[in-house]
């Protein structure tokens, strides 16, 4: 397609030898894959983007696409992790997983991630409490519709600590979901503070579909398509 798309997956050896920064004992980060590629998704779909993929989750939505981070993956230090995300030479650098903040490690991997001056992204699933999370980074809070299976783990306190910068990604398998979330939208003004932004479940929800009912939602609702899976397919690492 040419893109560019380097890959530093967790079952590789180190890219190179290097003295890393010495770091205190602590817990270490359990890491899926490290890669460069495209946005895919939020307000910076389309740019290029350096992606940390943590392992572990403990939720099972009916609609998850990445399910080989469930389990596996490779223990690194924060050093050693951060010291592979930067030599991928993106600005922006997004945290995912898995659930990335079922990990301790993740927060000091944040800070210091901040701290060599990228723009931080937080993909979570919402299940888990903000208020750890360095106000600098830029949270997108997946609220887990009914169709996920899942809607039981919402924290609605969450979305008390969101910050402005901060985005919402509603996953939709079908209209039950959407009407579930358009309700939640306007009940709590979400999108008036947030960017809010229905996405279809892949293979289950038409695209086009959704593009109609959020066009005739009445509300600043972004309509959120997967540019990776367009491009390359449901591939994992892309």
């Amino acid at each position: 397609m040419g893109v560019n798309r380097v890959f530093f997956y967790a079952r590789s050896p180190p890219y190179r030898n290097t003295r890393l920064t010495p770091e205190p004992p602590g817990p270490k980060l359990r890491i899926t894959e490290i890669f460069r590629s495209i946005q895919g998704e939020s307000t910076r779909a389309g740019l290029p983007c350096a992606f940390i993929r943590l392992t572990g989750c403990s939720l099972r939505c009916a609609w998850c696409d990445s399910a080989y981070a469930f389990h596996g993956g490779q223990d690194m230090t924060t050093s050693e992790a951060v010291e592979r995300v930067l030599a991928l030479g993106t600005e922006l650098v997004e945290v995912t997983g898995g659930e990335p903040l079922e990990q301790e490690a993740v927060y000091p991997l944040m800070e210091r991630l901040l701290s060599a001056g990228r723009t931080v992204l937080l993909e979570t699933g919402g299940h888990v409490a903000l208020d750890r999370v360095d106000p600098r980074v830029v949270k997108i809070v997946d609220v887990k519709a009914p169709g996920s299976g899942m809607q039981h783990a919402n924290l609605p306190e969450n979305l008390d600590l969101l910050q402005p910068h901060d985005e919402l990604k509603f996953v939709l398998a079908d209209r039950r979901d959407f009407d579930w979330s358009l309700d939640l939208v306007r009940g709590r003004r979400l999108d008036e503070r947030n960017t809010v932004t229905f996405s279809p479940a892949w293979g289950m929800l038409r695209a086009e579909d959704l593009a109609a009912w959020v066009r005739d939602s009445g509300r600043p609702i972004r309509l959120g398509l997967q540019l990776h899976k367009i491009l390359w397919g449901d591939v994992p690492g892309r």
